[in-house]
């Protein structure tokens, strides 16, 4: 029955593929698999005998993985992009259901129900936001985790083990903090092999791509603005977090640097921990973790190791593990901060949802499934189950309350931007008088009107004043510095602004006349 069992769950995991790609191929043409065609039109360029790392995309991507990956990506051009894309997204679900399988040993089950867990973890993970972004930008992200993960954990033949991790960073970097992994479990052999795996792909692409070569790893691997706005709540990484909360540029490089040792050295001793107490695969998925907290960038595509550390807290014993398990799954497959934006009133708690992911992931790496939780977890036992729950529940209401009344900090809107005149021609800046307000018109006796455009992570408004208004200001919070929004003549009499932000729940708008007194101000929500 149990085979049976596991057949039905698989055939959902099918569906679920089927749909999701379906879902994937009819989006519009320019936002459909759009990292993928990047990698399509930059393998184009290697062709042409073209400078790879000058290639931009229609979509405006440039190509920002080392050249090895391109060796990888260049006979793609052999097919049509749309045969390409379908290969991609089967890919992409094919490498699901083997990431799926290779946890699957960790639930501690029974063999014969290892299909039924290993089809569960790959529903639960195909549906998760990492996957279906892999699915729907085409990313190689799932790829790497898979090469890792088989390698770390000891499916490959004893002889070739780190062999995997050397492919994968020389695919895209972040791996190789699982030879540091490998050196701290003294797993030598294997960090020699990663080493020299790594090394002799980089020489191959050298051999193949030299100009290119040089030129990534010489200047292209350190610009990190070539990768999007790593202040944009897309980006949940220490790095990025860091960089909203609104540490001064001069102070976020060492306070990064240390924080992400304490983070990565703390999960790499706790996975040696679990790799010495025979669960490879729990110290391979906390060094996976820990690669997401050392990275400056993690897009959701990235985030595939926190979704399988979920769904190994949650298969854990104790009530505190499956509760962290629950809501750090819940996370990973929802954005609470774009959900729940209208919901949450208090600025702290605005401020824990829009990180949920990047703070999830520092608490994995700082528990190391265990850890701090495991005095908890003791304790719940000794004091029966029905004590256990109410502890996990107080830590979760206390932890809220402590978010409510932060404050959040005061310069926490580095995506904040004010548009000029060279940006009037954009219709996505500039949108007020387009749709027919009546902007034509600035006798209205209304000093200021504007509309709101919320995206996903960003907010946009725009708008005209009246000739009263000679200065416009706007805080991103609560005591926070005023940021002047330049007033810009797009017409005969009239003044327009526009400008973004991250999160403008708790945001101040103030009109000033030529007599330096307030004219007008727009609070809650900015909602005109």
């Amino acid at each position: 029955m149990a085979w049976r069992r596991a057949g039905s769950v698989w055939l959902l995991f099918g569906v679920i593929a089927v749909v999701s790609s379906v879902l994937v191929l009819r989006r519009p043409a320019a936002d459909r698999l759009s990292d993928l065609h990047i990698y399509y039109g930059a393998a184009q360029t290697v062709e042409a005998a073209r400078p790879l790392y000058e290639y931009v995309a229609a979509n405006g991507g440039p190509f920002t993985y080392p050249p090895f990956a391109m060796l990888l990506m260049r006979p793609m051009v052999a097919l049509p992009e749309a045969a390409v894309q379908v290969i991609w997204l089967v890919a992409v679900c094919a490498a699901v259901a083997a990431v799926a399988g290779a946890v699957s040993g960790a639930f501690g089950v029974a063999n014969r129900h290892r299909r039924l867990v290993a089809a569960a973890v790959a529903c639960a993970l195909l549906v998760s936001a990492p996957a279906q972004s892999n699915l729907r930008f085409g990313q190689v992200s799932i790829f790497i985790v898979l090469l890792a993960l088989v390698d770390a954990v000891g499916l490959t033949p004893a002889r070739y083990r780190g062999a995997l991790v050397g492919v994968a960073a020389a695919i895209k970097l972040t791996p190789l903090l699982f030879v540091v992994f490998f050196l701290v479990s003294r797993r030598y052999a294997d960090a020699g092999r990663a080493v020299a795996a790594f090394v002799g792909c980089a020489v191959l692409a050298a051999i193949v791509l030299p100009a290119d070569s040089w030129t990534y790893w010489t200047s292209t691997m350190l610009e990190t603005s070539r990768i999007g706005n790593l202040a944009s709540l897309g980006n949940q990484s220490v790095h990025g977090m860091l960089m909203r909360v609104g540490v001064s540029p001069q102070a976020l490089p060492p306070l990064w640097a240390a924080l992400v040792a304490l983070v990565c050295g703390t999960a790499l001793l706790r996975a040696r921990g679990l790799q010495a107490d025979n669960q490879p695969v729990r110290a391979a998925v906390l060094v996976g973790c820990a690669t997401v907290v050392a990275s400056p960038v993690s897009w959701t595509h990235h985030q595939v190791w926190p979704v399988l550390a979920a769904m190994l807290l949650v298969g854990a014993q104790g009530p505190l593990r499956r509760i962290a398990g629950a809501t750090l799954l819940v996370v990973m497959v929802f954005s609470l901060g774009a959900l729940l934006d209208g919901v949450s009133t208090f600025p702290g708690v605005q401020f824990l949802l829009e990180n949920a992911r990047a703070l999830g992931v520092v608490a994995v790496c700082l528990a190391g499934f265990g850890g701090l939780a495991t005095v908890a977890v003791g304790t719940a036992r000794r004091s029966g189950r029905r004590r256990g729950w109410l502890r996990a529940g107080i830590t979760v209401t206390v932890t809220l309350a402590c978010f409510a009344v932060l404050p959040l900090p005061a310069g926490a809107d580095p995506t904040f931007k004010a548009y000029t005149l060279a940006d009037a021609g954009n219709p996505r800046y500039f949108y007020f008088c387009r749709s027919g307000a009546g902007c034509a018109d600035p006798s209205t006796g209304v000093a200021v009107r504007f509309g709101v455009v919320r995206e996903k992570t960003k907010v946009r408004v725009n708008g005209v004043v009246d000739p009263v208004v000679t200065r416009l200001e706007y805080r991103s919070a609560p005591g926070g510095a005023p940021r002047t929004i330049p007033l810009l003549e797009l017409g005969p009499g009239q003044r327009e602004f526009s400008f973004r932000s991250a999160n403008m729940a708790h945001g101040l708008l103030v009109a000033y006349g030529a007599d330096g007194r307030e004219v007008a101000s727009f609070t809650d929500e900015l909602n005109p």
